[in-house]
């Protein structure tokens, strides 16, 4: 069964939940959570979520970009590496996890973004999944609550019994989220694919200036 599949909870390197900060962290963060996994795992999401600022600019071709200590010691990420680290500090607890990934349509996203990515279309937007009450379960950590307040998005929450997915709606009921395809889940951050399919959907010259300019300036998006 999946539960007890070691891949599930044993480190990569780039989920590395072997390293010392990212224990710490785990356990710190579970400490008043006794040893129920789902509340354990309730607590990291909201640690992630909110602990970990969400930024689409963060960079994305090299592992390091993605290795749980990096982003933990960072303090920022987008969708991919923030589901990484909550991937990472699942296993520290012994709660089986991996990440999975999907295509969404954000009907919200800021003309900036939308400029700079050429698409409304976020391909492999990135989750965790938790084994948890027999099954596996959703836990969408992108989002910061002061984002979503800045946007009129209820923030996601988690309450480790049931999906948490993006809202279909903002509070002001205009179309937020829309899934579209789902491209299954991983052990590890699958780094090959997620480029692959970048250079499909946004162009392979997007995807070579938007390294150029890390290379040069430190960021993806200097503008």
């Amino acid at each position: 069964m999946d539960f007890n599949d070691q891949k599930y909870l044993s480190p990569t390197s780039i989920l590395d939940s072997d390293h010392p900060a990212v224990v710490e962290y785990a356990l710190d963060t579970v400490k008043d959570a006794g040893n129920d996994p789902a509340f354990q795992a309730v607590k990291l999401f909201y640690a992630v979520r909110d602990g970990i600022w969400y930024d689409p600019y963060y960079p994305f071709f090299l592992p390091e970009h993605y290795r749980a200590s990096n982003i933990l010691d960072s303090g920022r990420g987008f969708c991919i590496s923030k589901a990484g680290l909550l991937c990472a500090l699942g296993r520290v607890c012994k709660i089986p996890s991996r990440v999975g990934f999907a295509t969404v349509r954000n009907h919200l996203a800021t003309p900036k973004l939308l400029e700079f990515i050429g698409s409304d279309r976020f391909v492999y937007h990135g989750y965790t999944e938790f084994y948890l009450h027999g099954k596996w379960i959703k836990a969408t950590p992108t989002f910061n609550i002061e984002l979503c307040e800045k946007h009129h998005v209820a923030p996601l929450d988690f309450n480790g019994k049931e999906d948490a997915i993006f809202h279909e709606f903002n509070q002001d009921q205009k179309l937020f989220m829309e899934y579209l395809e789902y491209h299954g889940t991983y052990a590890d951050i699958p780094i090959d694919n997620i480029l692959a399919e970048w250079k499909k959907e946004y162009g392979k010259d997007r995807i070579r200036k938007w390294i150029g300019n890390f290379n040069k300036t430190g960021t993806i998006n200097p503008d």
